[in-house]
């Protein structure tokens, strides 16, 4: 019995794997900094994820939070509870200085 793979079959599986490899790399992108100092780094946000704030994020906080990055901006928003930030705010931030991060999950 022989067995035969056809080219469409063939460049189906090449692609799979091509995407599974991409979706794979951004997703176990890791944050290189510490939860302080990623904390420390977003102190321009601080009006902008404060409870009940109607305070839109300005661009040095959406300059800190494009440089700091959506793996360390995760890990701040599933991390410890930070005194004076309210999360679901914090998670916002993407969204509202435009960039192009992935939403977090909120753990």
């Amino acid at each position: 019995m022989k067995f035969f793979i056809s080219y469409r079959t063939v460049s189906l599986l090449w692609f799979f794997l091509i995407m599974v490899a991409l979706v794979t790399q951004v997703q176990s992108t890791p944050c290189t900094s510490t939860f302080f100092s990623a904390l420390v780094q977003l102190i321009p946000c601080r009006a902008a994820v404060a409870p009940f704030s109607p305070i839109p994020p300005n661009d040095a906080c959406c300059n800190a939070l494009k440089g700091l990055g959506q793996p360390c901006l995760c890990v701040l928003v599933n991390g410890p509870p930070i005194s004076g930030v309210d999360r679901s705010m914090a998670s916002q931030l993407p969204d509202k200085c435009t960039t192009n991060f992935e939403p977090c999950e909120i753990i």
